[in-house]
């Protein structure tokens, strides 16, 4: 079987693992028999091991209970930059190999639900733990949103931005982002309603930025370049802006400019939502 999976982009500012909303970046799994384990991969990721290491062989193995696979894996989403690969590529793999709910490998994989249930379901979702199992609900998405998505060729996993966060919030702070959440959800259903501090935070962004020191600037130029309001993606090092269908362009443009101007090599991308989530085909 093939399953094909989109990216992830989580948090979006107050909405620490909470939110998250699926990308149109795409990575691609194929499990097939085979006599012995065989793992392809091209595109984002084709330097890593084609071995039983290989994420998607470990979740294909466990799922299957054989190594007698041949995986393929065609990912467009890159590593290390918050937009959701592990999730993605652990979902695709249990898809691919015949699971019966994708979504807790996903789960097993990233620790929390929010990126996987982007990835399964497509859209924006708020998703949480509940008496130990993954729960998640669909939010309303408004059609005329476009993303800007200035990707850094500077990589930052997750267990490392992890360790830059405190291990206690502040009451004010927690009141901070809660208000900002909700303002974020109101305007992303309805683009008139958003406005810019809907995406500040003060939970793990400020934190992170020890570890990307341009990110602040970044966030406050993509804004000022035309983005409605802008957040970190997942762990980073992708920053997102929030566009009007009508300017996002523009917004791009000015967005790689920015990145050129603090010597931040990268990409800097268009995206939209992705609303369909998981796709198989026998």
């Amino acid at each position: 079987m093939k399953a094909r999976v989109p990216a992830s982009s989580a948090n979006l500012g107050p909405g620490f693992d909470v939110l998250a909303l699926a990308l149109n970046r795409y990575v691609e799994v194929e499990v097939t028999e085979a006599e012995h384990l065989e793992v392809v991969t091209t595109g984002e990721g084709e330097d890593l091991p084609n071995d039983e290491t290989h994420l998607a062989a470990q979740v294909a193995l466990k799922v299957t209970g054989t190594d007698r696979l041949r995986i393929r894996v065609h990912s467009e989403i890159p590593i290390g930059r918050g937009l959701g690969s592990s999730a993605a590529l652990a979902v695709a793999a249990a898809a691919a190999a015949g699971a019966d709910e994708p979504l807790l490998w996903g789960v097993a994989v990233d620790g929390h639900p929010e990126n996987s249930a982007a990835s399964c379901f497509g859209g924006l979702v708020a998703a949480a733990t509940v008496d130990g199992k993954p729960v998640w609900r669909r939010l309303a998405l408004d059609p005329a949103l476009r993303f800007v998505a200035a990707i850094p060729d500077r990589l930052l996993l997750t267990r490392d931005a992890r360790g830059t966060l405190d291990a206690h919030t502040e009451r004010d702070d927690a009141i901070f982002n809660l208000g900002r959440m909700g303002l974020l959800i109101a305007g992303l259903a309805d683009h008139r309603q958003l406005v810019a501090a809907a995406g500040d935070d003060r939970l793990h962004q400020t934190a992170r930025s020890a570890l990307f020191p341009e990110a602040p600037s970044l966030l406050e130029g993509l804004r000022r370049a035309g983005a409605i309001t802008s957040f970190w993606s997942g762990a980073g090092t992708t920053l997102v802006g929030v566009c009007h269908e009508d300017t996002c362009e523009e917004v791009r443009d000015r967005a790689k400019s920015l990145m050129d101007e603090h010597g931040v090599p990268g990409d800097c991308v268009t995206l939209s939502a992705d609303l369909a989530g998981i796709t198989v085909a026998a």
